[in-house]
């Protein structure tokens, strides 16, 4: 990465994260108009959610400076939202729990909390809505602890949509990768058209792959003919990838074709294209043929791989 490029990451990062403060009201002295600093409604949520935590396991878990902490935490005393108990293991560490009081102060302030943000949501659509929350998991995981195993993508079937992004996301992934132009993004709609006009729902399928609300993956198996079936697009984003995604979408296919009483599965694809070739051959395809083509303003070999059920 270049470092200008770097550079213009990070301070889009930082736009966002100013943004996002501010329509969250976290720039306010008070949250939510409530008595409490954003800092002290963090203490006051794991008090309610974790009986018995001492404060040091709080301040580690919130990043707080055990100094500031302690006066925190003296104020809740002092205001009699909280009870301190001493650790038989350690008498200098306090168990502290919500007196009730506290609980009182805290649902008045999770209320709070729930209603604002129900607010924000209710100017959303149910589609921006899923996309919201998708890009908060995806910023999440990817920012997250490198401890917290990352979201499962999970296989779908096609909505309203998802051919339009699999047309683009080949012509922009092949472009992107192997040089490929627009040609190839025309025969994927070609083929993204003619599965949606001829769909037999009892021997074709397609399968999108989605990852924290947003598609990553695809595949189709379309009938050639009456004894064979022909896998079409399978693809996998960058984001999608490290989950093996490629061998499960091939998996359904594999599967889907047995039960539909196919004799054979036959794919079309490219001798660069290796991590895929890799997934066909693990999948038991086997190569039978393949022939130098000038195709999608490249010089390629194609590659009929056939598998038998």
């Amino acid at each position: 990465m270049s470092q200008p490029d770097h550079d213009d990451q990070i301070s889009a990062l930082r736009a966002f994260n100013r943004f996002y403060t501010s329509k969250l009201g976290f720039l306010d002295q008070q949250l939510l108009k409530s008595p409490f600093s954003l800092s002290e409604a963090r203490v006051l949520y794991e008090l309610a959610t974790c009986e018995g935590a001492s404060a040091k396991a709080i301040g580690i878990e919130l990043g707080l400076d055990p100094g500031y902490l302690s006066r925190m935490v003296q104020k809740f005393d002092e205001d009699g939202l909280i009870t301190r108990k001493p650790l038989p293991a350690d008498r200098r560490q306090y168990r502290l729990g919500l007196t009730a009081k506290g609980r009182q102060e805290f649902a008045k302030l999770d209320r709070s909390s729930h209603d604002a943000v129900a607010g924000m949501l209710a100017t959303l659509s149910d589609g921006d809505r899923k996309h919201l929350i998708g890009a908060m998991a995806a910023i999440e995981r990817l920012l997250g602890s490198s401890a917290v195993a990352a979201a499962a993508a999970t296989l779908r079937e096609p909505g309203p949509g998802d051919m339009g992004w699999v047309v683009q996301s080949h012509g922009a992934l092949y472009a992107s990768e192997y040089g490929f132009d627009a040609s190839f993004e025309a025969l994927v709609a070609e083929i993204a058209a003619k599965f949606l006009g001829s769909f037999d729902a009892s021997r074709e399928r397609c399968w999108i792959a989605e990852l924290d609300g947003a598609p990553v993956g695809s595949i189709f198996l379309v009938r050639h003919s009456d004894d064979v079936a022909k896998l079409r697009l399978l693809l996998v984003d960058p984001a999608g990838r490290g989950q093996r995604l490629g061998q499960r979408l091939v998996a359904e296919c594999i599967a889907f074709a047995k039960v539909c009483g196919y004799r054979k599965i036959t794919l079309w694809t490219q001798s660069i294209l290796v991590a895929a070739r890799k997934i066909y051959q693990d999948a038991g395809f086997v190569l039978v043929s393949s022939q130098p083509h000038r195709s999608f303003g490249q010089n390629l070999i194609g590659e009929t791989w056939e598998r038998e059920l």
